[in-house]
């Protein structure tokens, strides 16, 4: 029996020439007890649905139904989880959750709304923070609170508005774990909207995209058949999960490339990067490794350090970090928060001081920042009054010095066309969305012709779907400059696709290097090809389960690191064992 029911829905916004058409003739029905994920890229009106679900936002036509009757309005019986936590500063964990419960429930007496209050508490695991403040909590442990504040609520239907989506990914990993317990305990009937198909997979019963707009509506329903509860690492074993990840991933590449306009690309300016600063006086070691061959190792990390003074005494994080990369060598740094990857990354950016050992680049100790070194943070760091081309301009003008103004501005104009912005070069930074900062941001920092290019998670802040689009983009700029690179991240399947190697880091403090796994996949990748590849998913299991060996700050044997990379050679041989034995 559908316990909701949307009919022919439309929200447009505006009149006439104005009118902004973002949903036109939604149509599901949602069975009791069901749970259903709405996948699809921002901007598409996946929180203008959800509000019209909650009866937040009045429909221009169409409706949406619950047990027979039309909403007009909000109502108990939907309780709503948004992507930001809209927590009250002033009150406790505990004051929170109450002010909700008190609301619904203010018939029932104050000793059995304290029970309510508390069950939810416990069930999101924050009995032991009940009394701090949300200014005291964890970004994860603030959702948790938004979570327990709707379950107490005790709705029938519980509308989730990417809930998770603002929290770093082996955050957002744990709590789509736990969250996945809790649905499975409270049995509600769930509209989940996310942008993340792993999420989707691991959660749902039904996968549904939205398809982009304008006038966004609905695409094909993916039944999930995985058994409950579905295990993320288990799963990369089944072939329904890969099967059916490859499947929504496709079309939401396809619909998504197919509703974007092509930009003409320009020609590639020749101008030769600039050979900055002079040759150090370096100590003997460094001097000696630096006089071999620049292919082979153009960037060396020799027994890194950095140690930080704290009133306790003080704290290595980073601990003989040792590493050679090949000239155009593509690495990703991969580990748990707090495993030292941004720290090691500002020191090869000559940001942070080395305590000890040191970092060659192309035959030069690192001891300081400059253009030779270009930067992408996970905020790109423009300046709002200046355009997306003047931004770029910036480092341009100061790198190419001798060049001409017309092949400064074909430099410019290059990249930005590179990076889908053709369009936009004269729009203020201020007015961009975040993706089309961090477009502009990766143009500045290609734009400079750096000898090393040094990432950290610059697709962080942005939804997956954006996040796939831009990955792509980077890859195929970066193949035509084959510039020395190196990416911290902490999404695992952004590690393969980027990576010629994945560099995996040990629990800090005393953080070092736990593995490094070579990635032999062909290039070009997409993920759209990745995915097909038979050895995908031995590389992504390695990974996972590297990750997982490290939870909560255990120290695994080498033993144990060395079965899991054991086992993913294993399964590629495997693999192409049959491949070959199909063949014949």
């Amino acid at each position: 029996m559908s316990i909701l029911e949307i009919s022919k829905l439309s929200v447009h916004f505006g009149e006439g020439d104005q009118c902004q058409r973002v949903l036109t003739d939604i149509d599901l029905k949602v069975e009791e007890g069901e749970f259903i994920a709405i996948v699809g890229f921002s901007g598409t009106g996946k929180t203008t649905l959800i509000s019209a679900l909650a009866g937040l936002q009045e429909p221009t036509s169409g409706g949406v139904i619950y047990r027979g009757q039309e909403i007009d309005g909000p109502g108990a019986e939907r309780g709503v989880v948004f992507q930001s936590y809209s927590l009250m500063p002033w009150l406790t964990v505990e004051g929170n959750v109450s002010l909700a419960v008190d609301q619904v429930f203010k018939d029932k007496p104050k000793a059995e709304r304290k029970e309510i209050v508390d069950r939810y508490i416990d069930m999101v695991g924050l009995s032991h923070a009940t009394n701090r403040r949300p200014a005291e909590l964890s970004g994860g442990m603030r959702q948790r609170v938004s979570v327990a504040r709707a379950l107490a609520m005790q709705p029938e239907i519980l509308l989730l508005d990417e809930p998770l989506s603002a929290l770093d990914a082996l955050t957002r990993s744990k709590l789509q774990d736990e969250f996945a317990d809790i649905c499975e305990r409270e049995k509600k009937t769930i509209i989940l909207i996310t942008n993340d198909v792993d999420e989707a997979i691991l959660l749902a019963d039904r996968i549904i995209p939205l398809n982009p707009g304008p006038d966004a509506t609905l695409g094909p329903h993916f039944e999930v058949n995985i058994e409950r509860p579905r295990d993320r690492t288990a799963m990369n074993n089944d072939e329904r999960f890969i099967k059916l990840r490859a499947a929504v991933t496709d079309y939401l590449i396809t619909v998504g490339a197919e509703a974007q306009e092509s930009d003409e690309l320009v020609a590639l300016p020749n101008i030769e990067p600039v050979r900055l600063g002079k040759k150090e006086a370096l100590p003997k070691a460094y001097a000696e490794m630096s006089a071999t061959g620049r292919e082979e190792r153009y960037l060396e990390f020799s027994e890194l350090t950095k140690v930080y003074p704290t009133p306790k005494g003080p704290l290595t994080v980073v601990d003989g970090f040792d590493m050679k990369i090949k000239k155009g060598e593509f690495i990703t740094l991969i580990g748990h928060s707090g495993c030292g990857k941004s720290t090691v990354l500002s020191m090869a950016a000559g940001l942070n001081k080395i305590t000890e050992g040191g970092i060659i680049l192309d035959g030069h100790h690192i001891s300081n920042a400059g253009p030779d070194k270009a930067v992408v943070f996970q905020a790109p760091n423009l300046m709002p009054w200046l355009t997306a081309y003047e931004n770029v301009e910036l480092g341009v003008d100061k790198v190419y010095p001798n060049a001409s103004a017309a092949e400064r501005r074909d430099v410019v104009e290059y990249y930005l066309s590179k990076l889908g912005l053709a369009d936009s070069m004269q729009r203020l930074a201020g007015d961009l969305s975040n993706g089309m900062k961090q477009r502009v941001g990766i143009a500045r920092a290609f734009a400079l012709s750096p000898k090393l290019l040094l990432l950290d998670e610059p697709f962080g802040m942005l939804d997956s779907l954006t996040r796939w689009e831009l990955q792509d983009v980077l890859m195929d700029v970066w193949k035509r400059t084959q510039v020395t690179a190196i990416c911290v991240t902490h999404d695992v399947d952004e590690a393969i696709l980027l990576a010629d190697r994945v560099v995996m880091m040990s629990n800090g403090p005393n953080a070092k290097i736990g593995n490094i796994m070579e990635v032999d996949l062909p290039r070009p990748r997409s993920r759209k090809v990745l995915l097909d590849h038979p050895d995908y998913y031995a590389y992504r299991e390695e990974l996972l389960e590297f990750l997982e060996a490290y939870e909560g700050g255990a120290d695994p044997s080498e033993d144990q690191l060395s079965a899991i990379k054991e086992k993913r050679a294993a399964r590629i041989a495997r693999q192409r064992a049959a491949s070959i034995a199909a063949a014949e």
